[in-house]
């Protein structure tokens, strides 16, 4: 059995400035007279843990502190370098939504010029016909002018019938021809007025088809542009791939670093704690003993009071509209850009550069705009392409922005699309060789307004 003196001793020799000392012995004298007289008993605190020196947990906190200073540094060129990592996604996907938006207009352009041309190609044969009709006209005019003063066959049954042989009967018979030869010329007369009014039809059928094909030559160039601008973005991030993982390497070193760091620190913080809480153990039981000692000799006895716990419950809820159930059944979809429709994930389409690195064209999924074309397929059809999106509802600024609604990145050109949740969440497809999911909201380079479709 150790005794109060021998624990003082101790005590003085091993914490710091050799605290409590005095107020240690005389305890313990007066304990040790009181334990002479009274039966032995078990001490019931173990003995002391380890307990570091002042000097020992200065030289540890410094240490610490001057690791959090590294990893300070450390963080914010990580921040720096993350947000440049960004900034190269965004770029190569606001890339490939341009030329999916180039995709898209040059179909456009394609349809219109078809138009154009069935229409020109109609206008075309309308002049054609109304051209035959007056040369037919003009023939069978021509004819009947020759016929009437040759007394041929072509108009012999009508001489027969005017039997015309002096002159009031042959003038009754020439005011009989120039009537019919009006009636013709009056025809005739119609006939190119209508060929007047097909061959402007036809004209502006040609102005027209013009225009629509160099609408489509256009678009053919823009989206040829869109493809090289692409190409060129994904140039550069493939570049940066060798330094994202050197970044990623460093990044996780440091944090290691600062684990150890702090665990250094804490384990001799919590060395001390818990030499702090042996000895206050130990004086509560030397101060127990002594108030037995004195209870015993006088009659009298004391109690503690008992502490008192509470404990706290914070409830949750959330309601889920059509709309968001489709998007949310499609968790887990890979990504595959130029995927998805109305009815579901699609596969996707060559890009020619990332989307087919990671093989999109092979996949069945969704894009980030194919996703919204089948959430709100029973509401509305949209576009493929993210840009147009934007503009298909009522603009609402993010601060109203509640569930249900399109949330839009690319402040330099439309980049991402994702539905809004509620609660600061969003569900999205968010690039190739990624899965539909639901993350937080992303605020780094949002657009200020959100797009409603629905109330």
């Amino acid at each position: 059995m150790r005794t109060s003196v021998d624990r003082t001793a101790r005590t003085s020799s091993s914490r710091p400035g050799g605290r409590r000392s005095g107020r240690g012995l005389a305890a313990g004298v007066f304990a040790l007279a009181v334990l002479l007289a009274a039966p032995p008993a078990a001490v019931a605190v173990p003995p002391p843990p380890p307990n570091p020196s002042d000097a020992e947990l200065d030289a540890s906190r410094a240490e610490a502190s001057e690791k959090a200073g590294e990893v300070g540094r450390l963080t914010s060129r990580l921040a720096d370098a993350e947000a440049k990592l960004t900034t190269l996604r965004n770029k190569v996907e606001r890339k490939l939504e341009q030329a999916n938006k180039a995709r898209v207009d040059l179909q456009r352009a394609r349809a219109e010029a078809d138009t154009a041309e069935a229409e020109a190609e109609s206008a075309r044969a309308e002049v054609r016909s109304a051209s035959g009709a007056i040369r037919n006209a003009r023939e069978s005019l021509d004819r009947f002018a020759a016929a009437s003063h040759r007394q041929g066959t072509t108009v012999g049954s009508l001489s027969a019938y005017l039997g015309a042989d002096s002159p009031k009967d042959l003038l009754a018979r020439e005011q009989l021809l120039g009537a019919v030869g009006g009636s013709e010329l009056d025809a005739l007369g119609s006939m190119k007025r209508a060929q007047v009014r097909k061959s402007n039809k036809e004209a502006a059928a040609r102005q027209a088809l013009e225009n629509a094909r160099q609408k489509r030559a256009a678009a053919a160039r823009a989206k040829t542009a869109a493809e090289q601008a692409q190409q060129a973005a994904v140039e550069a991030r493939n570049g940066q791939a060798s330094r994202a993982e050197e970044l990623r390497a460093e990044k996780s070193a440091v944090e290691q670093q600062l684990q150890e760091a702090r665990s250094r620190v804490g384990g001799l913080e919590g060395q001390r704690e818990r030499y702090e809480a042996w000895l206050a153990e130990k004086e509560a039981e030397e101060a127990a003993q002594a108030q037995q000692a004195a209870a015993a000799a006088s009659g009298g006895g004391a109690s503690a009071p008992s502490p008192q716990s509470q404990a706290a419950s914070v409830p949750a809820g959330a309601s889920v509209e059509t709309v968001v159930q489709r998007a949310m059944s499609q968790l887990g979809v890979q990504y595959a850009w130029g995927g998805g429709n109305a009815h579901g994930p699609t596969y996707g389409i060559r890009d020619g550069g990332v989307a087919d690195a990671h093989g999109d064209y092979a996949k069945i999924g969704f894009d980030c705009s194919g996703l919204m074309i089948y959430a709100f397929a029973g509401v509305q059809a949209l576009p493929h392409y993210s840009g147009y999106q934007y503009d298909a509802g009522r603009k609402v600024p993010l601060s109203q922005m509640r569930r249900g609604d399109m949330l839009f990145w690319g402040n330099g050109g439309i980049h991402h699309v994702a539905l809004y949740l509620g609660n600061g969440q969003m569900i999205e497809a968010p690039y190739s060789g990624g899965h539909v999911r639901v993350v937080p909201v992303r605020y780094g380079d949002i657009l200020p307004y959100a797009t409603r479709l629905i109330g």
